[in-house]
């Protein structure tokens, strides 16, 4: 088969712009995602039968269940679903994409894809990423990114070999017969032609394509129906690796939405393979009652039976899996494990679920969620330190990098937590309550603003790595011995948030602010005093008056904070 090297090229340019487009789309999504689409995404995943039916309805619609998949796997990227709730969409999507089959077998129609859409779509979305309004922009880049996704979709498949056009690979596939072998060999003969499906599919990056060129190549007598059948059972293998490679640029909770597609489809293509020559025969056996025909003897009915057998196929692997759903989220936590805490930062452990019987019950659950809100509020300090000493210019912009990613998790749990908060002050509250709920927002505010300062300080040491502005040794440690003191205030608040009625750590915390306060004040007098007598160089100066000041005001919130909790009850 003629394969020049442009073709390749042409591949993997193309693989690299859906990566693009994938990435463009679940970041824009992260930034619009408000209350109201978690909640529309929370009904549409509220239970698996719930979640079956929504894969199945949009990939039906859509025809491309790598489409529902790849949409899935952004929105467990975003944090607006949940592992355990992406499943039942994923077995959804498996059911839905034998709405193509059907199609092409009865009516004789090529797929609808959505790729043809693509550059319309580029053309709606290209005005909106220019505007100055924010919301809109992020919308622009979000469909921006989906067109992008699927463009790069449509060049992966013009860029492949007409294989129709390629007689020699279609007459070798005439030479194998599954009917007059052995159990053995027909056996062997199964797996590889599911393996077939598989890279079909996978070049193909559609499912619904590759089946829909295997009903034409049975059809026109090129395959039989049961290498055909086995070649379908590989498409289900190969359709699940454009999730996977959209989670290639995701987070760890998308890396395994991704995989239990994978396992799920694997598991199901396992026990059909055992299975096979009765699940054939049963798939026969209906066919002659429902279509008044064998695909083993009338050429006619085999496409509407390979249609059957797919739909049963999935219909049966979802039956067999949807109460191991648990199961599946483990095995797939087993296979991509968190290389460190980071990895599963944003997860709304608390409140995701909506309001609790009871406010008091709603706001025991807010107090857990702000006491992780702040915890990894403290955690993502220990980069401020490491940012003060490196060199590397690498680990430098790691560290930078690394920081952005708190930064944008504090803003959505404090918009979420904030939320859920101003749904709970809708009831009806005493006013204890509702002084407790507005502590609790406050707090909220605080630990938003204390990652926004987190940002701002990156920012300023990376531009005076820039500027080479350097540090002198006795800058350094002033600043570094300040970091300290503000690394024990942030300890002390997050022990406030889980205790507040421990007088202990809040006289702790009292007692850190007035020393921050007492060395932030001759720190700055020192400085001022050495560049009068121009022992520090301005440039470097003004950086580290700066630091020492967006230090102190991280100093100053995290006390705010132990202030309001101590004077506002936030314990059951």
């Amino acid at each position: 088969m003629n394969f020049p090297i442009l073709n390749i090229l042409s591949i993997i340019g193309a693989l690299g712009l859906f990566i693009y487009g994938m990435k463009v789309m679940s970041e824009a999504i992260q930034k619009v995602a408000g209350a109201k689409l978690r909640s529309t995404l929370r009904t549409m995943t509220a239970s698996r039968g719930i979640g079956v039916f929504t894969g199945f309805s949009v990939t039906g619609i859509l025809q491309s269940s790598s489409a529902t998949t790849v949409m899935i796997v952004s929105f467990v990227n975003a944090g607006l679903i949940t592992l355990e709730q992406s499943v039942g969409v994923i077995m959804g999507a498996n059911l839905g994409t034998t709405v193509t089959a059907w199609i092409v077998a009865v009516l004789g129609m090529g797929k609808f894809s959505i790729s043809q859409l693509s550059l319309p779509i580029l053309a709606l979305a290209f005005p909106l990423i220019f505007l100055s309004k924010e919301k809109l922009r992020l919308y622009g880049e979000a469909i921006f990114g989906f067109a992008i996704l699927f463009l790069g979709l449509s060049f992966m498949r013009e860029s492949l070999p007409d294989w129709q056009a390629n007689m020699e690979a279609l007459n070798f596939l005439k030479q194998f017969n599954y009917e007059g072998s052995s159990y053995l060999s027909a056996l062997l003969l199964t797996i590889l032609f599911v393996l077939l499906g598989t890279v079909v599919t996978f070049f193909l990056q559609s499912s619904s394509a590759a089946i829909a060129l295997t009903l034409v190549l049975t059809a026109e007598g090129f395959v039989s129906f049961p290498l055909a059948a086995a070649i379908i059972l590989g498409e289900n293998i190969g359709t699940t690796i454009t999730a996977n490679i959209a989670a290639f640029v995701a987070n760890v909770y998308a890396k395994r939405a991704a995989r239990i597609h994978l396992i799920f489809n694997v598991l199901g293509v396992l026990w059909a393979i055992f299975l096979f020559p009765f699940f054939l025969n049963f798939v026969a056996t209906l066919s002659e009652l429902i279509f008044n025909g064998n695909p083993y003897k009338d050429d006619a009915v085999i496409a509407l039976s390979l249609s059957l057998f797919h739909t049963l196929f999935n219909l049966f692997n979802l039956l067999l899996c949807l109460n191991f759903v648990p199961l599946l989220v483990r095995i797939a936590t087993w296979m991509v494990p968190s290389r460190n805490t980071e990895d599963e930062l944003f997860s709304l452990d608390y409140i995701g679920s909506g309001l609790m019987a009871t406010p008091e019950l709603s706001m025991l659950q807010a107090r857990k969620e702000l006491l992780n809100f702040g915890d990894l509020i403290r955690k993502a300090y220990k980069y401020i330190p490491l940012l003060i000493v490196e060199m590397d210019e690498k680990k430098l912009n790691q560290y930078v990098e690394k920081l952005e990613k708190y930064e944008d998790i504090s803003d959505r749990m404090e918009m979420e937590i904030s939320n859920y908060l101003s749904k709970i002050s809708q009831s009806e509250l005493s006013s204890f309550g509702n002084n407790r709920v507005r502590a609790m927002l406050n707090v909220a505010n605080y630990l938003e603003r204390i990652g926004d300062i987190y940002l701002e300080v990156s920012r300023n040491l990376t531009n005076r790595k820039e500027q080479k502005a350097y540090f002198t040794p006795e800058m350094r440690n002033s600043v570094l011995r300040l970091s300290a003191l503000v690394s024990q205030s942030l300890d002390l608040m997050v022990k406030i948030i889980d205790s507040s009625d421990d007088k202990d750590y809040y006289d702790s915390s009292v007692k850190v602010e007035r020393e921050i306060n007492k060395l932030f004040a001759a720190l700055k007098a020192d400085y001022i005093e050495k560049v009068e007598k121009g022992k520090y160089r301005i440039q470097s100066g003004m950086y580290y008056s700066d630091l020492l000041a967006e230090m102190e005001r991280i100093a100053d919130h995290a006390a705010n904070i132990s202030s309001t909790l101590s004077s506002s009850d936030l314990q059951n």
